[in-house]
């Protein structure tokens, strides 16, 4: 691949980053923090103090994949002080290398595919010292490539060895058919009716919860816990789609949301991925 794009390019893949981050804090997600409300700790003005800190770093030429993830979390660690964007991290950035080196013509999701074929195993150090840094809730350890080891395969071998039980890994490992395949169509869709930008985040990540076991929620509470979010959120989907004006839904994602903290579930791979969403809609 080459490179094409200059100063325009690299502008708008931070303002891309960074209106995929504030939308989706915008939107009303049962369980996560947003806007209508903060949660486990944190603050909506924590995660758009993220964005803020993360969308340049992400659409800054010249870095190998490794070095954007870690230096994204660096400064997110070191400025907010917890770990707010990891997986939109890890998520984000080959989407932002496809987008700096795609070629005129070619699509984000080819493009990113190639992206993900070409990393090495000094980018699985970088995303392992990332990882360990950011120390995600219920990060627990691994029986293969654990990330506190010293990395020895490519961060491709890596997240496929860990796809079965991690959502994000899933997305390397399977060219992020998630993102273009599931989250995308959804958010074109709500696009096409005319639904204002977080009505179609709420509708990607409600399509999301009740898809998929969330990775987060089956790492800190277990097989049984995610799977009952999941059916849980198959019927909220459901009564939110049945709504002419998504506005009519608010109580009914409110009461989901209550319920949801007081359990202390926090869908946060859901979130994630449907901020990746939103940034390869934006990018597209």
């Amino acid at each position: 691949m080459t490179a094409r794009g200059g100063g325009d390019r690299v502008r708008h893949l931070a303002d891309a980053v960074r209106r995929a981050c504030r939308t989706e804090i915008h939107a009303l997600k049962p369980g996560n923090v947003g806007l209508h409300a903060d949660g486990h700790g944190m603050s909506a003005r924590d995660f758009f103090h993220s964005a803020d800190l993360v969308a340049p770093i992400l659409g800054l030429p010249g870095l190998t994949l490794g070095e954007r993830i870690l230096r994204s979390v660096q400064a997110t660690v070191g400025e907010v002080g917890c770990n707010t964007n990891l997986g939109i991290v890890l998520l984000a950035a080959p989407l932002a290398q496809a987008e700096l080196r795609r070629d005129a013509g070619q699509s984000l999701h080819d493009a990113t595919k190639e992206v993900l074929a070409t990393l090495d195993v000094q980018d699985a150090r970088l995303a392992f010292k990332a990882i360990g840094l950011a120390n995600p809730g219920g990060l627990g350890k691994s029986p293969q490539h654990d990330v506190r080891a010293p990395a020895t395969v490519t961060l491709l071998q890596a997240m496929a060895s860990a796809a079965a039980r991690d959502r994000i890994a899933a997305q390397y490992a399977q060219g992020y058919a998630d993102v273009f395949g599931v989250g995308l169509p959804v958010i074109n869709d709500a696009r096409g009716r005319g639904v204002e930008e977080e009505w179609a985040a709420v509708a990607c990540y409600l399509r999301f919860l009740a898809s998929f076991v969330d990775s987060h929620v089956l790492r800190k509470h277990g097989v049984q816990a995610a799977e009952q979010l999941r059916k849980q959120a198959e019927i909220v989907e459901t009564r939110f789609k049945a709504c002419q004006n998504p506005q009519e839904s608010v109580p009914l994602l409110a009461q989901f949301d209550a319920e949801l903290k007081r359990g202390g579930i926090n869908p946060g791979t859901s979130a994630d991925l449907t901020v990746a969403s939103l940034l390869a809609s934006y990018l597209e």
